[in-house]
């Protein structure tokens, strides 16, 4: 007997359209080895907001987005790097985030050059030039640089941490991590066989 509370015949989930595109996108990060356990994070610009992954959240099963306003507090519950989404968002006209740690451009970015120049086709019609820039893992030098970098292109790399994207949708900013890393795994090929 439930004694006035209604006892529920069976639970309910519903998955938000943003969670179930969060989940699409992230799945295939994962299955590219783009990202793993929990590193890396997404967002999707909403009006006068953001939506981002959870802090520590697996981007394979990365539960409900949280609201982030463009001004004033970022919600606990939201990614660490909340602060380099919002600022991309306030400096540039994109509509998606990605960020991933792709290990064949993390690796590149750790060879000291300013910017990787894809020499394969694709690289070179999508993304003919990434900036590699500094700042620590969501400080506010890092958000600045990567707004910066996002402000005139669509791709940069944070030397030793990893890419960061940005488009129109979450399916074009996916696509610009995977052939960011694609040009870079081929730039790494061609060190070892000249």
């Amino acid at each position: 007997e439930g004694r006035g509370h209604p006892v529920p015949l069976k639970y309910e989930c519903r998955m938000t359209d943003f969670e179930r595109e969060f989940a699409r996108i992230g799945i295939r990060l994962c299955r590219e080895g783009l990202a793993g356990a929990n590193s890396g994070n997404l967002s999707v610009k909403n009006g006068d907001r953001f939506l981002i992954t959870r802090t520590g959240s697996f981007l394979d099963e990365p539960g409900e987005p949280v609201s982030v306003p463009m001004q004033g507090a970022i919600p606990k519950e939201a990614s660490s790097e909340s602060g380099l989404h919002r600022e991309v968002y306030r400096n540039a006209s994109h509509l998606a985030v990605v960020h991933a740690h792709p290990p064949y451009a993390v690796a590149l970015s750790l060879c000291g050059a300013q910017e990787i120049i894809p020499m394969d086709s694709e690289g070179e019609m999508f993304c003919p030039r990434i900036p590699v820039v500094t700042g620590a893992p969501g400080s506010d030098e890092m958000a600045r640089n990567v707004a910066d970098a996002l402000s005139r292109g669509t791709a940069v790399l944070v030397k030793g941490h990893g890419s960061i994207t940005a488009g129109m949708s979450l399916d074009e900013a996916y696509v610009l991590t995977s052939l960011v890393e694609h040009s870079c795994k081929v730039l790494m090929f061609l060190r070892q066989w000249r």
